[in-house]
């Protein structure tokens, strides 16, 4: 079988799960050496380790050295099985980011799958239960994939606790798409999500974002999750144009106050309003593998971060498919071609 070896000093745990995904699809297994060794942390966490067995039992793989901590890991695959799953965490570790590495296997897979997720749905450095909704399965649908995704209960950090379950049905071939125009600018809506915290924390980011954003800031935009699980906050603002849909985050911590959590959400919603790049900093990331197994595609975004350079050196280690991109307007295009 054909192995790649992979530096883990390049990435973060992101490089780690591309890998595993595309080893997935491709059936081409890997060896990936120091893991995360520039985190703080270094190694697999629990997340990682639950992506990796995960990945291991979908793709009837091995994955010899995968343990909490371990910086090397040796994965082969073998044939991916559609079927029923369920993984659990164990922490608040993201389930999102466990999702996206194995939703295109199990579309790729000839029958339909159902995934049952449990751990953290709403964490700082992960894409939100509510950002894969609104923003990551919408662009999966122009290039033909089909997931239905249900959210039975809000998971935030430490307390985690989330469950996500997703049905995926078969897509033999996804078509290319670009993502360059944004189209007219249709509405920009803010929401609060609450758990175990007063509504008033949500009321006061709601009329900061009223005051920045011009948006409406009425208290039946505050969701309280009940039961509560444990204390979490998040402030939302999905801005839709006639092309496209983005979902921009801000999550409450001990000792910021409300006004700077919704502070930095309009920060980023109006640099990107003053814009006209297509696809925000987060997706434009997420949207390079499914793009990469289309076998092309474009979009527009406003920077290229160093998440998007090394997810993209890695595709093209396991796909016949390189990655360019060039200043235009205001930011970049990215495209993907054989």
């Amino acid at each position: 079988m054909d192995m790649i070896e992979i530096d883990g000093t390049l990435g973060g745990g992101q490089l780690l799960r591309s890998a595993l995904t595309l080893s997935l699809c491709t059936g081409i297994g890997f060896t990936m050496q120091d893991i995360r060794a520039t985190r703080a942390r270094p190694g697999l966490m629990r997340q990682h380790l639950t992506a990796v067995n995960a990945a291991a039992r979908v793709g009837n793989g091995t994955a010899a050295g995968a343990a909490l901590g371990a910086t090397t890991l040796r994965f082969v695959p073998g044939a991916v099985q559609a079927g029923d799953y369920h993984f659990a965490i164990g922490s608040a570790g993201s389930a999102t980011l466990v999702l996206q590495t194995l939703l295109p296997a199990l579309w790729q897979a000839p029958a339909p799958s159902r995934l049952r997720l449990e751990g953290g749905t709403h964490n700082p450095l992960a894409p939100s239960a509510d950002f894969i909704s609104a923003c990551y399965l919408p662009a999966l649908a122009r290039m033909g994939v089909q997931v239905n995704l249900q959210l039975h209960q809000y998971g935030f950090h430490p307390a985690g606790g989330g469950v996500l379950e997703a049905a995926v049905l078969p897509c033999a071939a996804l078509s290319p798409c670009s993502f360059d125009q944004r189209g007219p600018l249709q509405s920009v809506e803010a929401s609060v999500l609450m758990s175990g915290l007063p509504a008033a924390i949500g009321q006061r980011e709601l009329d900061v974002l009223a005051s920045r954003l011009g948006v409406p800031a009425h208290p039946r935009q505050i969701r309280m999750v009940r039961p509560a699980l444990g204390p979490g906050n998040v402030a939302a603002v999905t801005v839709q144009h006639g092309d496209h849909v983005e979902l921009f985050d801000s999550h409450g911590e001990r000792g910021v106050s409300a006004e700077q959590v919704a502070g930095r959400l309009a920060d980023a919603v109006q640099q990107y309003l003053r814009g006209t790049a297509c696809v925000g900093e987060h997706l434009s990331d997420q949207l390079l593998l499914p793009m990469a197994l289309a076998g092309a595609g474009s979009f527009t975004t406003r920077a290229i971060s160093e998440h998007l350079r090394s997810n993209a050196r890695l595709i093209e280690k396991f796909l016949p498919v390189e990655f360019d991109w060039q200043a235009c307007a205001d930011g970049w295009q990215v495209r993907v071609a054989h």
